[in-house]
């Protein structure tokens, strides 16, 4: 149903060609659909470096507060784009207090001080608002959250970190080489019970392990594009986002031109397709006739099989899941699916149709059709469902999906994103949950293993999870069953709640008006900058082969604290090395004065012999950090805590690389080939690194003090552009507006 073709690739009389004999590659790559879009925004010179604007921005209420406080110390007088607020990421958590409504209330005097677009809770989710408002055909969005992906409808979405936003409220550019483009070759249509999903998990399982499309745009074409309904190529395309790639873009067409009609914005609609010898650097090709009903088991997207396959091999499959758990929580708490099967069949605890991926009209009303004929039961499996908007929701209500669902037993909840982060819906202890949502990573379901507690998230399409509801809980796919589909509805848009309730001030700032903060919300502590030398003490060593973004600051609950930089901190690592904060502020501790016997001890076998202008920092060491989430705090809880360096073999994801540059933190690699033998409390002295990053230098030598002996290691500064070494010298992007610099 996939196959991968590693090579050049033109796309001739419709089709990709693998033969580049005759063919202009240079020439090629500017018949892309992503080069047209890139260049129109692209604000430098024609070159490898782009320097993007974008049309516009959105964040969630677990970014904006720390994005508006970052802006607002590197002098912010009004946004210059539109920038949407949206309140869909924490209005149903249970901590903190009023936290929650304070950052609700401080990002709506935000945005009439600013002149921005506030979405109040429960009205939208991110990505949703993002497709029916912001999108447009040839537009390019920024969102301070990995899953902003609007490529269906013509427009590159970019998810960041939160200073990549501030820099476009501040005017700079968004700066990256070209990327590679991938074309994503569609052919054949769905079969019945096939859904989004699981095209999705396909595509994930065949491109993410093996890097194919790491930091590619992603680019879909072919006569199978037009056998996919809207709902389904958004379902597929949000989820791009899990193959790491950069942003995704489909060719469009006369049903997009009517997404954006029923949508009241007709003129937001022109024909993309890539040209005649267009070129990409690589080609995946699905046969969509060829996909089947799939499933992702835990801990990842990309751990992809057919359903029909595990079911076959249930046992195998099955323990090796639970091996792959071992290792990931070393023992401390244990993973048990086998328990699970029973009489052959594997029994599931919870359903859940959510967000941006899952929750989607058609998705919700092929649902219904599936548990039009067998209710839920009365067992202890439970599906809720999430709409992503109040049209969407208005929408369900009207064709009556909403009622058939509820009187099988489906609960309804308001459009919230907490079952794909861990604040929704949190299964029991022990317990599988299957999820049309984008992530299952460990903890994402809102467990806490240090406490002992483990849950786990299988991803599935919404039509199979219908089934399986249907079948009592027993892991069922779509295509076993017999149903009838929903009758085609004409599909309408009404943004009434947008318009009675939303905030839209864009263009109209008011300066005047002063911001509501409440008691937890703070400013940033002092960032230093960077000194002459560096001493680095290895506060986590971390060597399972991806660590996520969610390893490292968790999601859930502690998203309550995320307008409290100090307090948010102390999360860092929690769920993954719960001894990291205490070490990281230990350090922190010791470097502030004069150096204790200990650090004398050690700066004299490292040949330290400029102790006043060496500084002493945390680092965190692992193999490839930062898959999943665009949040930044990833990267500032690090700082935080006096963070100053992170070492790795190579950065999962460029959005968390930026977020470690643009808060000051030297982002250190080392070749694949070198050995990493350090541990915890173990010292890298890097001499000269100031003057390195000033220079441009892609390489530095370092001593590494280890069991009383002392190596050498080469650490590796690839791809550090002018301003990237610029922020870093400075100590992080807000030190870098406040030196008086202007962006450019």
């Amino acid at each position: 149903m996939l196959t991968l073709h590693h090579g050049g690739t033109f796309y001739k009389n419709g089709a990709p060609v693998f033969d580049a004999a005759g063919l202009d590659a240079a020439g090629g790559r500017k018949k892309t659909i992503a080069y047209g879009i890139l260049s129109a925004h692209n604000r430098g010179a024609e070159g490898d470096v782009l320097r993007i604007r974008f049309d516009s921005l959105i964040s969630h209420d677990i970014t904006y507060v720390g994005i508006l406080q970052t802006a607002r110390g590197s002098g912010l007088q009004r946004f210059p784009v539109p920038y949407v607020m949206t309140n869909c990421h924490n209005s149903l958590c249970a901590v903190g207090g009023t936290i929650n409504a304070d950052d609700h209330a401080f990002g709506l005097s935000a945005a009439r001080k600013y002149g921005g677009i506030f979405v109040p809770p429960s009205f939208a989710v991110i990505h949703q608002y993002a497709r029916e408002e912001l999108s447009g055909c040839g537009k390019m969005i920024l969102g301070s959250d990995s899953h902003t992906r609007y490529g269906a409808l013509g427009t590159m979405g970019v998810g960041e970190g939160g200073p990549e936003i501030v820099k476009q409220l501040l005017e700079a550019t968004y700066d990256i080489a070209y990327p590679r483009t991938v074309l994503v070759y569609l052919t054949g249509a769905p079969g019945r019970g096939v859904g989004p999903q699981d095209v999705a998990i396909a595509l994930c399982g065949a491109v993410y392990k093996n890097h194919f499309a790491l930091n590619s745009v992603l680019e879909f074409a072919g006569p199978g594009v037009a056998s996919l309904p809207m709902d389904f190529r958004i379902g597929i395309d949000v989820m791009t986002t899990e193959t790491a790639c950069l942003s995704s873009v489909w060719q469009t067409d006369g049903l997009v031109e009517e997404y954006y009609r029923i949508h009241g914005r007709p003129e937001d609609y022109k024909k993309l397709e890539p040209g005649e010898g267009a070129y990409y650097d690589a080609c995946v090709e699905i046969d969509l006739s060829k996909v089947e009903p799939m499933i992702a088991l835990p801990f990842h997207p990309s751990e992809a099989y057919t359903i029909r396959e595990l079911k076959e091999n249930l046992s195998d499959i099955l323990r090796q899941t639970e091996k792959s758990a071992e290792e990931t929580f070393k023992g401390r708490v244990k993973l048990d699916l086998l328990s699970k099967v029973r009489d052959g069949k594997l029994r599931v605890d919870q359903g859940v149709i959510a967000g941006c991926s899952g929750g989607m009209y058609d998705n919700i009303a092929e649902a219904a059709a599936i548990l039009e004929s067998g209710g839920i039961g009365a067992g202890s499996f439970g599906l809720t469902v999430y709409p992503p908007s109040l049209p969407v929701a208005m929408e369900l209500m009207a064709s009556g999906v909403t009622q058939r669902l509820t009187a099988q037993g489906a609960v309804f909840k308001p459009c919230f994103c907490g079952p794909c982060f861990g604040a929704g819906d949190v299964p029991a202890n022990g317990a599988l949950s299957i999820r049309h949502c984008t992530r299952n990573f460990p903890n994402r379901e809102g467990s806490k293993p240090a406490d002992g507690q483990l849950a786990c998230v299988a991803l599935m399409d919404a039509r199979s999870i219908a089934a399986t509801a249907r079948n009592g809980g027993v892991l069922t796919g779509a295509d076993e069953i017999d149903y009838a589909p929903p009758e085609s509805v004409e599909r309408k848009y009404d943004r009434t709640p947008y318009e009675k309730r939303v905030y839209n001030g864009f263009g109209r700032p008011h300066p005047e008006e002063e911001l509501k903060l409440g008691p937890n919300i703070t400013d940033w502590p002092p960032i230093p900058a960077l000194r002459e030398n560096i001493v680095l003490e290895l506060a986590s060593v971390l060597r399972d082969a991806v660590t996520t973004t969610d390893e490292l600051i968790p999601s859930g609950d502690t998203s309550s604290y995320r307008s409290n930089p100090l307090k948010l901190a102390t999360f860092a690592l929690s769920r993954r090395d719960p001894g990291y904060v205490g070490r990281a502020n230990d350090i922190a501790r010791r470097g502030g004065g004069e150096p204790d016997a200990e650090l004398r001890a050690a700066y004299e076998k490292l040949g330290v012999t400029d102790a006043a202008n060496t500084a002493l920092a945390s680092a965190i060491y692992a193999n490839r950090p930062g898959d999943g989430s665009a949040r930044e705090q990833a990267a500032s809880c690090q700082r935080v805590l006096g963070g100053g360096a992170n070492i790795c073999r190579e950065y999962a994801t460029k959005r968390y690389r930026s977020n470690c540059v643009n808060w000051g933190i030297l982002p250190f690699t080392i070749d694949e080939g070198t050995d990493f033998p350090y541990e915890v409390g173990d010292y890298v002295y890097v001499p000269g690194i100031r003057r390195a990053v000033e220079s441009g230098a892609r390489e530095v030598k370092a001593k590494v003090l280890s069991k009383g002996a002392v190596t050498e290691i080469a650490l590796k500064l690839p791809e550090l552009t002018q301003k990237e070494r610029e922020i870093i010298l400075e100590g992080c992007l807000m030190n870098w507006y406040s030196s008086s610099r202007k962006p450019q």
